[in-house]
């Protein structure tokens, strides 16, 4: 009986509760009209409805993969690039081959995710990865190529780098001919779980690379702005001018500093 038990003990149990026994503590539990037993019930049932949620969700960004797999390939690969609206500082593309288990929970687009939880997921994406890479194009080679094609080529890039080479490929965006297996997927980084992989290791890894920059370059903000065009940034540009690692061929960085 419920009555035998305090309501701290019975908060407890319901706190470790997961979805597969949740049913069984909440029939237990329910006839107990304490106020507390029946605010911890309700708390539980929350937690139980967000865990569901959370599953729904991660089962679906992983059903590409297994669709894939189903057909016979093996290692399906995702890729995905970063840093393509900067003013400075290369483009990057990180390939991803996720395992079929285990389900790696909190994959989501990286964009949507603060710096710290992009920071934690890259680690277990690396831990966890049948193998990853990030290939990075520079500014001379972006402005060499144009933005698409430096683009093309980061991705090309981290495909080649992976130490097991993939059957399939899924891209975010457009096609770009990584390989004779290659599906393209809009929005993939949000839909995609070895997409969505590819895109934190990416960006955690170019941030880490512009932090490391920001020193020898310090009007410029790199650790803040990742290159990006921020106000304080361009107005660094305009005063100052570009320093090496910006792309030329973007503006402001192809004007020359105001001198007066």
């Amino acid at each position: 009986m419920s009555r035998d038990m305090t309501v701290s003990e019975i908060r407890a149990i319901l706190a470790d509760a997961d979805p597969d026994s949740f049913d069984v503590l909440e029939s237990r539990f329910s006839a107990d009209e304490r106020v507390g037993v029946v605010t911890a019930i309700s708390a539980a049932r929350r937690r139980m409805q967000k865990i569901t949620r959370e599953s729904d969700r991660l089962h679906q960004l992983y059903a590409l993969e297994c669709e894939i797999r189903a057909t016979g390939c093996t290692h399906v690969a995702g890729v995905d690039e970063v840093g393509r609206g900067a003013l400075a500082g290369p483009v990057s593309a990180g390939a991803v081959i996720l395992p079929v288990e285990p389900l790696l929970n909190g994959l989501n687009d990286s964009k949507l995710l603060s710096p710290e939880r992009r920071t934690e997921l890259a680690a277990i994406i690396r831990q966890h990865a049948v193998s990853f890479s990030v290939a990075h194009v520079q500014a001379p080679d972006i402005d060499r190529l144009g933005i698409a094609g430096a683009t093309r080529l980061a991705m090309k890039l981290a495909v080649e780098a992976l130490h097991i080479q993939p059957d399939h490929v899924i891209i975010d965006g457009l096609p770009n001919g990584l390989g004779k297996g290659e599906t393209a997927v809009v929005k993939g980084d949000s839909r995609v779980a070895a997409i969505a992989a590819a895109s934190i290791v990416a960006k955690v890894e170019r941030d880490s690379l512009m932090v490391r920059h920001a020193p020898d370059h310090p009007v410029y903000g790199f650790e803040i702005n990742k290159g990006y065009g921020t106000r304080e940034h361009m107005d660094a540009i305009l005063t100052d001018g570009p320093c090496p690692l910006h792309r030329r061929s973007f503006s402001p960085c192809s004007e020359e500093p105001t001198l007066f």
